[in-house]
C-alpha cells in the first residue's frame, strides 16, 4: 500500500512538472498584464513600508524561471509580502509565464513599455 501511494504521489508530481514545463510565456501578451507591476517595480530604489520596510527589486533582465518561481511562492504563501501574495493569487500559470517572459526580455534600464 505504501509503495502504491508513493508511486501515485510521484506520478502526480511529475504530471504537474510536465504541465508547468509546457506553458510558454508570451512577452507581447504580458504588456496588458504588467500595469499592476509597474507602480512598484519600475521605480529605481523604491521601498515599501508596509507591513515592514521592503526594498522593491527592478524586474527587467531577471530570469523568467526565477520570476515564475517567486510568483508561485507568493501564491502558495511561502513568501509573505501581503500585496505580492494578493497579486500572485490573482494570476494564472499562463499569466505568470507571460509576465516572466516580458521582464526577462528587458534589461534593468529598459523603459517599462519597450521590449528588446
Amino acid at each position: 500500500m505504501k509503495k502504491l501511494l508513493t508511486v501515485a504521489i510521484a506520478a502526480a508530481a511529475l504530471a504537474g512538472t510536465a504541465q508547468a514545463q509546457t506553458i510558454q510565456g508570451n512577452a507581447k501578451a504580458a504588456e496588458a498584464k504588467v500595469a499592476m507591476c509597474i507602480g512598484c517595480h519600475a521605480i529605481p530604489g523604491y521601498r515599501v513600508a508596509y507591513p515592514e520596510i521592503y526594498s522593491v527589486p527592478m524586474l527587467g533582465g531577471q530570469s523568467a524561471p526565477y520570476i515564475v518561481a517567486a510568483l508561485q511562492a507568493y501564491k502558495k504563501g511561502e513568501r509573505k509580502h501581503p500585496t505580492m501574495r494578493a497579486i500572485a493569487g490573482s494570476l494564472s500559470d499562463q499569466d505568470m509565464a507571460d509576465i516572466a517572459e516580458y521582464y526577462s526580455a528587458q534589461t534593468p534600464a529598459t523603459p517599462m513599455n519597450k521590449l528588446k
